[in-house]
């Protein structure tokens, strides 16, 4: 393995819409330095005093020619622009020798760099926020107790559900509120999900065609799934001798969705894309999450394992509500973020690429530390 470039302490952030939160102060207090990029030096300039942040972090107006000017070998870069954003953003770091995190699953044309990043001795961090993110370490948390329950040379059967949602707080009749790029929201609904169920590889071509209820708590939500569930298979560690019968990671939604989206999956169906992204506007603009309303955050992993003599279940369930200082949705993806940046700052995390904690124990050092921090959850394990 290349040596680590070590940290310089000079935190360089990308962005400060919806999901930029109480993450950003964090950093503020660990790192030694930090930039907040935005569109401009002003709306960088607001976005610092809305987060109660002026004077503790320096603004600037965001172009990735001026980001590469002031990078120096390093230097962390956390991008929190969209996820076509971040190839161009990732090249610029090797170029500079800077490390790279974000809270968004890992696309192809950043695959592609993390061979060099690595050689280089930097750290490409991906998949460090909500969902994906937390998500990933309940995973890692729940398999790890199961594998030592059971056993890896056991025959053994199970089933694993991971379901997540920015929902709103107090319902309305749309069951739903855009938080964020309304587009980004409809798009996602008309790209396929692969998922295991009745221990088969199944596709669903419109994810919400296999919409069900899901029980939390005595509350009924609706889930389906989304993109790829089955990689997962092997990035959660779950034993080659134990066969799925179900595995499904996807998204959550208050119950009564299905039906208020009726007139919106016709849309969808027809495929007409000027007219969605016509739609998308229309409805952001008919069902917006407003300063008044407050956003919730519900992210449920579970695992239940049958072997030949004896049976494991666990759950993990994080519920928040969002209040007058920070949603919810901002405080579950920064948070993750900033923690896992932290641990770019101390040198604790190896050159290459890293998707949150891959490991077990990596997991559970991070979900203490989330704790800590006040992004509380609750396990339940039944033996």
């Amino acid at each position: 393995m290349s040596e680590r470039v070590p940290a310089t302490g000079t935190v360089h952030w990308i962005g400060a819409g919806l999901s930029t939160g109480s993450g950003l102060g964090r950093l503020c207090e660990t790192a030694d330095r930090v930039r907040l990029w935005h569109r401009t030096e002003q709306r960088a300039t607001d976005a610092l005093a809305h987060l109660g942040l002026t004077g503790r972090a320096e603004p600037r107006a965001y172009t990735l020619p001026a980001l590469a000017a002031e990078l120096a070998p390093g230097d962390v870069v956390v991008s929190m622009l969209p996820a076509p954003e971040h190839a161009g953003i990732l090249a610029a770091c090797v170029t500079s020798g800077a490390h790279f995190a974000c809270s968004s699953y890992v696309s192809d044309p950043v695959l592609e760099q993390v061979p060099q990043a690595e050689k280089a001795g930097l750290v490409v961090l991906t998949e460090a926020g909500l969902d994906p993110g937390i998500d990933h370490l309940f995973a890692h948390s729940l398999v790890a107790r199961a594998r030592e329950a059971i056993g890896d040379d056991t025959t053994a059967s199970y089933t694993f559900t991971s379901y997540c949602g920015g929902i709103p707080a107090v319902p309305n009749d749309f069951k739903y509120r855009f938080s964020w790029a309304p587009a980004g929201v409809l798009n996602a609904l008309r790209s396929p999900a692969r998922y295991i169920e009745n221990a088969t590889e199944t596709t669903a071509d419109r994810p919400w065609e296999a919409t069900r209820p899901h029980t939390l708590d005595g509350e009924t939500f609706e889930v389906y799934p989304n993109r790829d569930s089955v990689p997962f298979v092997e990035q959660y560690e779950l034993p080659s001798t134990w066969q799925a019968r179900s595995f499904v990671r996807g998204t959550l939604r208050l119950e009564g969705w299905l039906r208020a989206w009726e007139t919106v999956f016709e849309e969808l169906k027809a495929g007409d894309d000027v007219r969605i992204t016509a739609l998308a506007q229309e409805l952001a603009t008919r069902y917006p999450t407003t300063e008044a309303d407050r956003d919730r955050v519900v992210l449920a992993v579970s695992l239940d394992v049958r072997g030949e003599d004896r049976s494991w279940s666990g759950s993990c369930l994080l519920d928040l509500v969002g209040d007058a200082e920070e949603s919810a949705m901002a405080r579950c993806v920064s948070r993750p973020l900033a923690l896992a940046v932290g641990h770019i700052l101390d040198g604790s995390l190896p050159p290459g690429l890293n998707r949150a904690a891959e490991t077990a124990a990596r997991s559970e050092e991070w979900l203490g530390e989330l704790s800590r921090e006040g992004l509380e959850f609750t396990l339940r394990v039944d033996h």
